[in-house]
């Protein structure tokens, strides 16, 4: 069952108030030149799911695993409800992370994904028993270093179970078999997918790694909030997280077009059974120090057939070159595209048919994730990394677009 915000919230929906800095009210359509067709067969996939096996195995054997259940069971940080300055055309619920995670500045929050994703509606969406939001976060060596490690956040989305939420680092396996280990990925994490167990996390220059979400591993809470692995014999610690989900393989990206993709953001589309990305890439007139400065792309990759994984080599289903800028969140589904811009604060819709549409938007908006319902509208799940306000929050997808 959806949580949905108070009356009040809408009530400010419906007056068209600017509140916070945030545009409310029915978001205004505007002209845009759309996207052009790329050929997609020169943007193809390697898949490697048996990656870490062998190491996987002796972690498992060794640390033992937790399924999703047990893991919510555990659950030890609230979730708040937004704020009542928060308002967004279309808004229908949504939550806060807690107080110190709301205002870390070392972590941030990336990417969406949901278990309507994994599992689509039936059952309501349940994964192991939960209907869960899926947060992928980076992590920085102080609040000015560089990027040091990666986790996500499971927040429980039912009316069944408190409003709590688990942190669970990501990790790669290292170390031999007779003596496995594991070390941090310091990775941006800028978009996530779940699909069946499977999730796939962006990875910036190289395509996606792969975690199989059945096998969360047991680690020792104690140590120094430094420590990370193999201790001594079987003590295992991870910066005194009680989980972590280890890398099963590597989604590797390659094109024939003189510029690599920057996979920026990622999503799922149920209905393609494809996954979809996009690049965060600024205009040559206006240009950035860490990112390419060019017109991104968007590329959809096929599943392979019946399955929740990609074949060994995958070429692409479709490509577009964009004419928006800065974009850190895509969406894709049935033959309908939004693309979210954080530099600009704008949600842009497009199809084929239809053409081009710019809707006002958050600042501060990171990844886009399709919610399908069976029975209520269909939602688009976003999120903001800004400290302080770290809204994670849903629209409706009517409201921008989507019919």
């Amino acid at each position: 069952m959806i949580r949905h915000v108070r009356t009040a919230a809408r009530a400010v929906l419906a007056a068209g108030l600017l509140v916070s800095g945030v545009v409310v009210g029915a978001p205004p359509a505007g002209a845009a030149a759309g996207p052009t067709e790329l050929t997609a067969s020169q943007f193809t996939l390697s898949a490697d799911y048996h990656q870490f096996d062998a190491l996987n195995s002796a972690l498992v054997s060794t640390l033992g695993t937790s399924p999703v259940h047990t893991v919510m069971e555990n659950a030890n940080h609230d979730r708040q409800p937004l704020p009542a300055s928060f308002s967004v055309a279309g808004l229908q619920t949504g939550f806060r992370f807690d107080d110190t995670d709301n205002t870390d500045c070392q972590s941030y929050p990336q990417g969406i994904t949901t278990s309507r994703d994994a599992v689509g509606t039936a059952n309501s969406g349940n994964y192991d028993g939960h209907q869960l939001v899926l947060v992928s976060w980076y992590t920085k060596d102080g609040c000015t270093g560089k990027q040091q490690r990666s986790r996500i956040t499971l927040a429980d989305w039912d009316a069944t179970y408190p409003n709590k939420y688990r942190k669970i680092l990501l990790v790669e396996p290292t170390g031999t078999t007779a003596a496995p280990d594991f070390k941090d990925i310091p990775i941006h994490a800028g978009g996530v997918s779940w699909y069946g167990d499977y999730l796939y996390v962006a990875d910036t220059g190289r395509g996606m790694r792969v975690f199989d979400m059945r096998k969360i591993l047991n680690t020792d809470t104690g140590g120094t909030a430094d420590q990370i692995g193999r201790q001594s014999g079987s003590v295992y610690y991870a910066h005194n997280y009680a989980y972590v989900l280890p890398q099963i393989g590597t989604i590797t990206s390659q094109t024939t077009s003189p510029d690599k993709l920057a996979w920026s953001s990622i999503s799922l589309d149920r209905v393609s059974k494809s996954l979809v990305m996009t690049e965060y890439t600024c205009p040559a007139a206006q240009p950035c120090t860490d990112y390419p400065n060019r017109p991104p792309r968007a590329v959809r990759y096929p599943f392979a057939a019946g399955a929740t994984t990609f074949a060994a080599t995958t070429t692409a289903g479709q490509a577009l070159q964009l004419p928006w800028y800065k974009l850190n969140g895509v969406a894709s589904h049935n033959g309908r595209w939004w693309f979210n811009s954080s530099g600009q604060k704008q949600l842009y819709y497009w199809t084929p048919t239809a053409g081009p549409s710019t809707f006002a938007w958050v600042g501060g908006g990171e990844s886009l994730s399709y919610w399908e319902d069976a029975t209520d509208p269909d939602l688009l799940w976003s999120l903001q990394e800004t400290v302080g306000g770290r809204n994670v929050f849903a629209v409706t997808q009517a409201t921008y677009g989507g019919g």
